[in-house]
């Protein structure tokens, strides 16, 4: 099978997590990896909730696929656009791993007034605002190791990552959780996703083996938001599901769209949750105003 990357350490990370769980569960299939360069990872000075929104990150490796040029593509799901290109399907989902923002190399609260923080992401630049308005932030573009080397020399007082990559790459630094009832992660933050054309039935079937049912519910709760309210990867929501047994814990928050920021936390039924998602998006978007 040949599997699709970006070539960024952390995208190879990915796949060997992928490939070791295909050897587990297709041990008669050997799993050949195909390095691609996206866009996203060549440009690194454009805004990043500019270049999100057209998929950037995974533009070359559809278009691989649709070419026959590779079988699968792992990815982060985060960085796959909501509307899938119809002649490929997001296969398998895995289970998710830590979906929570970090700051290194010190807790938010004991930075100093007007300290310096990085980050490409509106969603945590609005949060940060939210909370510490004193703060100077900045774009922060690159790999994960661009980004600490950049903290490292100086550029930034703090920087602020996802857990899941740290913790999938092994670095063992000084990092501190973020409250995910202030920083609400990004809709499908930590869930690595495989992607296949919709019509190879052989590599649908072994892909299927690794799908984790749980999973792809909450993501679905979160990009099932995020689509009705006409968002993408990198608008400035967050969006987070976590599934309880029969019950799915929702929260959310939204920026820019009403005068202040708008906040849900719901709890609900696993069977019918889908059926609310349209009255919290419209909550999210100003639309209507209870919920």
């Amino acid at each position: 099978m040949r599997v699709g990357t970006r070539e960024s350490k952390l995208a190879m990370r990915q796949t060997e997590i992928f490939c070791e769980r295909m050897a587990e569960l297709n041990p008669d299939i050997r799993c050949d990896v195909v390095g691609l360069k996206s866009l996203g990872d060549i440009d690194l000075t454009s805004p990043l909730d500019k270049m999100a929104a057209t998929g950037a990150f995974v533009r070359e490796l559809d278009e691989a696929m649709k070419q026959d040029q590779i079988d699968c593509s792992v990815n982060s799901l985060k960085d796959i656009p909501i509307d899938v290109d119809p002649e490929l399907t997001v296969v398998a989902i895995f289970p998710r791993d830590s979906d929570e923002d970090v700051i290194l190399p010190c807790p938010l609260e004991d930075l100093p007034e007007g300290a310096k923080v990085g980050t490409a992401s509106v969603r945590r630049r609005n949060m940060l605002h939210e909370v510490r308005p004193d703060l100077v932030i900045e774009n922060l573009r690159g790999n994960i190791h661009t980004r600490l080397r950049r903290l490292d020399d100086g550029d930034f007082d703090a920087i602020i990552l996802a857990k899941a990559g740290m913790d999938r790459m092994g670095i063992d630094r000084p990092m501190f959780v973020l409250d995910k009832r202030q920083f609400v992660p990004a809709p499908a933050q930590g869930a690595i996703a495989v992607e296949c054309r919709m019509d190879d039935d052989e590599t649908r079937r072994a892909l299927q083996k690794l799908d984790d049912r749980p999973t792809r519910t909450a993501v679905g709760v979160e990009r099932g938001i995020m689509k009705l309210m006409g968002a993408g990867c990198s608008s400035p929501v967050g969006i987070n599901a976590v599934v309880d047994g029969d019950v799915v814990h929702v929260r959310a928050v939204s920026y820019g769209y009403t005068d202040e920021p708008r906040r849900v936390e719901k709890d609900l039924p696993i069977d019918y949750v889908m059926d609310e998602l349209l009255d919290i998006s419209d909550y999210l978007t100003g639309r209507r105003d209870t919920i």
